[in-house]
């Protein structure tokens, strides 16, 4: 992969408005292979960190990218794990002497325990955490991580963390039926998060193409059972549910194909979304559809209920 491509978007988060994506690390590249993952199953799974780009040429294409689409953040949420690159505080420092705009990181956390990770995170604005759960069992069946890594050693670091960091942290929660759909599963999550310095936790639903076919989004009264279960112990204003698509409001340029392509390694879309894009830039749906086809790059799937355009790999 050129360096070029490792930004895509600006696309519409729900949690932080219009996000410029750096895609920071190899393609699946990662420490753990969710079963619910967008990005479709992990190829490279490690705990090592390494170098992947030049951080100093990828630091002119994020910069690039912030002065020509003027997004609300720009943040690393990768198709794999962006701990995994050891040259990631150092973009983070040389990002921040050049841009205005807040700095935000995704991270499954796996890393957590280590000090040089723990540097690198404090250098962000913005820290999202995965917590799906606090049960080993469950964990090895849901995230399904390294052979390595320890689940009480990354709670134990993400309670120091919250500890030292000054930022913005939030803290995700996937729900996927049948798997961590338990009031004990809610109770264990939401009194494991009483212990942590957070600004706000969000319960979501796999909402794109899960990695695995068995993904299911759990029933709306599981939600909200969760729901009152994290506002009772955390607060409500503390605690909320994304169990929504996003709005269509992807900021792409005019050479429509390439910005889906790179958006979709990370980010499957939604084909009546891409029509909606499409039709807000004049050019011909059907058109664009098709060469992205042709290209032998991607595929459509669908899943609940609905069309979306992925990279060939996703299944």
């Amino acid at each position: 992969m050129v360096v070029e491509s490792i930004v895509f978007g600006p696309i519409p988060s729900r949690r932080l408005g219009l996000s410029l994506g750096v895609n920071n690390v190899y393609n699946k590249y990662c420490s753990y292979s969710c079963v619910y993952c967008q990005a479709g199953r992990t190829t490279r799974l490690i705990i090592d960190r390494r170098s992947y780009y030049d951080p100093h040429k990828l630091v002119e294409v994020v910069v690039r990218g912030v002065e020509e689409k003027k997004p609300d953040v720009v943040s690393f949420v990768p198709n794999g794990e962006p701990t995994l690159d050891k040259n990631l505080g150092l973009e983070a420092k040389l990002i921040k002497e050049r841009i205005n705009v807040p700095l935000a990181i995704f991270t499954n956390a796996s890393l957590i325990y280590r000090e040089d990770v723990v540097e690198d995170l404090l250098l962000f604005d913005i820290v999202s955490v995965k917590i799906d759960t606090v049960n080993e069992k469950t964990w090895r069946k849901l995230n399904r991580p390294h052979p390595k890594l320890s689940l009480e050693r990354i709670l134990e670091g993400i309670i120091d963390f919250s500890k030292r960091y000054r930022g913005k942290l939030l803290t995700e929660t996937m729900l996927v039926k049948n798997i961590n759909i338990s009031i004990e599963e809610y109770e264990g999550i939401a009194d494991y998060l009483s212990n942590i310095r957070f600004d706000k936790a969000y319960i979501q639903a796999p909402i794109r193409p899960p990695a695995e076919k068995f993904v299911t989004i759990p029933d709306k009264d599981d939600f909200l059972i969760a729901y009152n279960i994290f506002t009772e112990k955390l607060g409500e204003n503390r605690v909320e549910i994304l169990n929504y698509p996003e709005q269509p409001l992807f900021k792409f340029s005019e050479n429509l194909v390439e910005e889906v392509l790179k958006t979709i390694n990370v980010h499957p879309i939604r084909l009546d979304y891409l029509k909606y894009i499409a039709d807000k830039k004049d050019v011909d749906y059907e058109e664009i559809l098709d060469k992205l086809l042709k290209t032998g790059k991607t595929m459509i799937v669908e899943y609940n209920g609905k069309k979306f355009i992925v990279p060939r790999r996703i299944i």
